[in-house]
């Protein structure tokens, strides 16, 4: 089951999507939980092994991330253990890990300093994201600007 958050919520920004995405994953260990889950850990006991955890602290991020639709559980042969899946959100946020990391490989290791590298199935480095407009060309900070809820679209024209 996917969970549709709304306004219903008390949110950091309403009406921001980066405000309301940390409020949701934004914490470490949670960003953490969903970076594992994508590299195939699925039980209460691989999470805590891989990130060492604190079992009560792993207990509340699991259950928030079930909460708001990025994991589901189902149960585990024979029925005593959990196991934890991403869902669809959970998924999508596969290219919010991929930023974070290419991010980090620029400016949190020095030069030949070794570090895990993300590969597809037949071993490539996965190519350094690109953020584009609709025209393919880049942007960034610089040549683009929030547009806030009211104002007014001028690029938008009566039919």
């Amino acid at each position: 089951m996917t969970m549709t958050l709304g306004s219903g919520r008390d949110w950091t920004d309403p009406t921001c999507p980066v405000a309301r995405t940390v409020d949701l994953v934004g914490d470490r260990w949670s960003l953490l939980i969903v970076r594992d889950a994508m590299d195939g850990a699925a039980t209460f006991t691989e999470f805590q092994q891989r990130l060492g955890i604190a079992r009560n602290i792993l207990t509340d991020r699991l259950r928030r991330l079930c909460d708001h639709g990025i994991l589901i559980t189902s149960s585990a042969p024979g029925g005593k253990r959990h196991i934890y899946e991403l869902t669809e959100a959970g998924q999508d946020l596969f290219t919010i890990v991929v930023a974070l990391r290419q991010w980090g490989e620029r400016h949190t290791f020095t030069e030949n300093e070794p570090h895990s590298t993300l590969v597809d199935r037949n071993g490539s480095p996965v190519a350094e994201l690109r953020t584009e407009n609709h025209d393919g060309k880049l942007v960034s900070a610089a040549t683009t600007r929030v547009r806030k809820v009211g104002e007014y679209n001028a690029s938008v024209t009566d039919a």
